[in-house]
């Protein structure tokens, strides 16, 4: 099912996708500049990496917080470049070749509009990505997109915790380890890669404490999103 609906390359909700903004940046330089040279192991080579980390202004991952942890990067240490290098090679919108990251003509193709790479890039990473790879656990939940989706579009309207966004899904959480393996599961398989995305965004509590960061839609939300439930939200602004 598409979820996604057209926009115009000069939509201004585009601004809020994370993911959209540094692959058009990454696909830019090497239009601009040429190959990225590789590693032996196929990853980037520190000198893009750093590049990365000081102009992608990713969320939480500013170029100053990520060297107070490392006095060098490498794309393991940076996982939004890390996981954005493997979309982009699986769309072949990049390939690797005698040691350098290439752009292709698919790629140079779709860099001349946001749109149309948008449209590409958001729901492969979505719904094709698999998110508990990536996780610290290595589980997912129990559920599909059809349904969160359909059902954030209604409990994110007014914002909301993690802890009540999976107990709307799954009940109330064991109070024990378990409970909180698979509350950071929901995170980090829902809830950060639709933040990625740009459709939600996170404000943490000051305490940082997991299942008390809230959510809010995004403009990008309501404008790119199509769902079922768009109806219901219709239906109660208007009474």
């Amino acid at each position: 099912m598409n979820y996604f609906q057209d926009l115009a390359d000069d939509h201004a909700d585009f601004s809020y996708s994370p993911l959209l903004r540094v692959a058009q940046l990454s696909l830019q330089y090497t239009h601009d500049h040429g190959p990225i040279g590789l590693t032996k192991t196929g990853a980037f080579k520190r000198v893009f990496v750093h590049w990365a980390a000081e102009h992608f202004d990713w969320p939480g991952m500013s170029h100053d917080e990520l060297f107070k942890m490392n006095k060098v990067l490498n794309e393991y240490d940076f996982p939004p470049l890390e996981l954005l290098h493997f979309i982009l090679v699986q769309m072949k919108l990049a390939r690797h070749y005698k040691g350098e990251f290439r752009i292709t003509k698919r790629g140079a193709e779709l860099l001349k509009s946001p749109a149309v790479l948008f449209a590409a890039v958001i729901p492969f990473f979505l719904f094709e990505i698999d998110h508990a790879a990536y996780s610290r656990f290595k589980d997912g939940p129990v559920g599909n997109w059809d349904v969160w989706l359909n059902v954030l579009n209604v409990e994110v309207e007014d914002g909301a915790s993690t802890k009540q966004l999976y107990e709307v899904f799954y009940g109330v959480a064991p109070d024990d380890p378990s409970g909180w393996r698979e509350l950071s599961a929901f995170r980090n398989c829902v809830l950060e890669p639709l933040c990625w995305a740009g459709l939600l965004v996170e404000i943490e509590s000051e305490q940082q404490r997991l299942g008390e960061s809230q959510y809010f839609k995004t403009p990008l939300w309501s404008s790119a999103l199509k769902l079922d439930t768009n109806d219901m939200l219709e239906h109660a602004q208007r009474h």
